[in-house]
C-alpha cells in the first residue's frame, strides 16, 4: 500500500508539473489583431527617421520637422491615431522596426532589389536622383566609373554606400550628409554620393565649392517587415499616398520642402 501511495503521488506530482510548465492558450481575439489593430488599440503610430537630414527630417526650434514628418502625420491622421517620432540613428533603424519598438520607418528609403528582397514596401511617395558629388576643381572624377579605387564617404548601410562600393570606391561610413561634405571639403575622401534633394537643400542653406558630376534616378517608399501581419496597415498608408496625391497636398509638400515637384516619375 506504501509503494501504491508512493507512485501515486510521483504521478499526481508529473502532471501537475506538466501543468504549471503550460502557457495559457492565447485568446482568438488576440491571435487575430494584426499589426495595424494594435497601432489602433495603442491609438498611436511609433515612425522612425533621422532627424537630421534635411529636408526630410530636421529639428526646427526645438521640434522635428520635415517632409518625411508631415508623411507620418497624414498617415496618423489617416488611422485616426496620435504620431510618436523617433529620431534614430540609420544604420539601427531598420533593427528598430524588426524588433517592433518603432511601427515603420519614414525615412526617404530608396527602393532596392535587395530591399524588396527583405521588405514590403508601400507605393513610392517621393521620386530623387542619388548623386556623385565632388569638389568644384575636381576634373579626374566624372562619372561613377571614375569611383574606382577612391574613396567616398556616405552614411553605413545607405544605398550611396551601396553605390560607392559597386563601382570599386573605398567606402568610409558617417552618420550624416553634413560628414560626408565636410570630410569632402578637406580632402579627407574624393566623392560622396548623396540624395539630390538634401544635396540640393544644403547648398541653398550651407553652400560649399561642390558640384555634382553624375547621377542616377531612384524612388522612396516605406518599408515593412515581411509578412500577412502588415498587409492591412500597407493597404491603409497606400491609401493615404493615393489621397495625398489626389488632393495635391504630396505636391504641395514637396514644393514646400524641395521648392520642386517631385512626387512623379522623372520623364512623367
Amino acid at each position: 500500500m506504501k509503494k501504491l501511495i508512493c507512485s501515486l503521488l510521483t504521478v499526481s506530482a508529473v502532471l501537475l508539473a506538466g501543468c504549471a510548465g503550460e502557457k495559457p492558450a492565447a485568446s482568438p481575439a488576440a491571435e487575430e489583431k494584426d499589426h495595424l489593430a494594435r497601432i489602433k488599440e495603442a491609438g498611436e503610430l511609433k515612425v522612425g527617421l533621422e532627424g537630421n537630414w534635411q529636408p526630410f527630417s530636421f529639428e526646427e526650434n526645438g521640434e522635428i520637422i520635415g517632409y518625411d514628418v508631415e508623411v507620418a502625420q497624414a498617415i496618423a491622421d489617416h488611422l485616426g491615431v496620435k504620431l510618436t517620432v523617433t529620431p534614430t540613428p540609420w544604420d539601427t533603424l531598420f533593427i528598430g522596426m524588426e524588433a517592433g519598438t518603432i511601427d515603420m520607418v519614414i525615412n526617404g528609403v530608396d527602393v532596392t532589389e535587395g530591399r524588396k528582397a527583405t521588405y514590403d514596401f508601400s507605393d513610392p511617395y517621393l521620386y530623387d536622383k542619388a548623386v556623385l558629388i565632388v569638389n568644384e576643381d575636381d576634373e579626374e572624377i566624372k562619372q561613377f566609373e571614375d569611383l574606382e579605387g577612391k574613396t567616398t564617404a556616405n552614411s553605413i548601410g545607405s544605398t550611396y554606400m551601396e553605390i560607392g562600393e559597386q563601382y570599386g570606391a573605398e567606402v568610409q561610413g558617417v552618420e550624416t550628409l553634413d560628414q560626408t561634405l565636410e570630410m569632402l571639403g578637406n580632402g579627407q575622401v574624393d566623392a560622396t554620393i548623396n540624395s539630390d534633394a538634401s544635396f540640393q537643400d544644403f547648398m541653398k542653406t550651407k553652400g560649399g565649392a561642390f558640384k555634382t558630376v553624375d547621377e542616377t534616378s531612384t524612388y522612396m517608399a516605406i518599408p515593412f517587415v515581411k509578412g500577412g501581419d502588415n498587409d492591412t496597415l500597407i493597404a491603409e498608408v497606400n491609401a493615404t499616398i493615393a489621397e495625398l496625391q489626389k488632393s495635391g497636398k504630396l505636391k504641395e509638400l514637396s514644393l514646400k520642402y524641395f521648392e520642386e515637384d517631385k512626387t512623379q516619375p522623372y520623364g512623367d
